[in-house]
């Protein structure tokens, strides 16, 4: 009786840790502002209005420049597809206002990832013609960066410019970037099941060469699946596109929140 009974037990927990690691849906990319020091420069927030139009419109005027006579479709090539459920164009912000070494961060959790395995992670970048022009957005080496935690408890990073990512899509205003798993600091493997993923916004002002502190950014994908806007929905559009890049090197992060280590569906 006493080894049926541990044999149970065992067979129990073994049902449990499947259970906890169930793979999620990602459906959901939840801004907060990390901000213990109450500096009140920082900020992340989904915004209408400024995400990266994928099937768009504008209002086309009347002769007398008094109204509007019509509308015609408006569309950039940085984001060829996207999140089909997302009616406002929102666009993430991401704001550090001031220097890096402020202890504070912008910060945006993933919902419905834990459990997974990773293939594939990118998102659009409100910026001109690549990811190392000065212009626009701020994509620098540790922000904005992907933050992935394994079971394992291992903090993989994947920032805006190193790994290196590839860009299969480049708009007059945006730019598609998309990263394999394995080129992630240290590397994800295909095998390494994930824990929580979280964008990580900690580069201030006084970081070259855009000196900008901000950054835009829409269509967060998770293999293939792609979220712009702040509801929580299964609705989301899908990228086909993997990043096969196999460079892989990070700086320290700074200002993080920690580890989420519950991911809410």
């Amino acid at each position: 009786m006493k080894l049926r009974a541990i044999t149970a037990t065992f067979a129990l927990l073994a049902i449990m840790a499947t259970v906890a690691y169930a793979a999620g849906t990602f459906n959901q990319v939840q801004p907060a502002e990390f901000d213990p020091g109450k500096t009140f420069l920082v900020q992340a927030q989904w915004l209408d209005g400024i995400g990266c139009p994928t099937s768009a419109h504008i209002a086309v005027p009347n002769a007398d420049f008094t109204g509007v006579a019509g509308s015609a479709p408006y569309s950039d090539a940085g984001c060829p597809t996207g999140d089909t459920s997302d009616r406002h164009n929102q666009g993430l912000l991401l704001v550090k206002t001031g220097p890096t070494n402020n202890f504070a961060s912008a910060t945006a959790e993933l919902k419905g990832v834990k459990g997974i395995h990773l293939t594939e992670l990118g998102y659009d970048i409100r910026k001109p013609r690549t990811f190392g022009d000065a212009s626009g957005s701020h994509c620098g080496a540790g922000a904005p960066r992907f933050d992935v935690i394994t079971a394992d408890n291992v903090d993989h990073f994947v920032g805006c410019s190193s790994p290196t990512p590839t860009q299969p899509a480049t708009g007059v205003g945006w730019i598609r970037l998309r990263w394999n798993p394995t080129t992630a600091f240290p590397p994800i493997l295909a095998t390494d099941t994930v824990k929580s993923i979280t964008i990580v916004f900690d580069e201030g002002q006084d970081t070259a060469p855009d000196n900008f502190g901000l950054a835009v950014l829409d269509n967060i994908d998770v293999n293939g699946t792609l979220v712009g806007n702040h509801e929580a929905n299964n609705d989301n559009g899908e990228d086909k596109g993997n990043g096969n890049d196999n460079q892989g090197h990070h700086k320290d992060h700074k200002g993080h929140q920690g580890d989420p280590d519950d991911d809410q569906d």
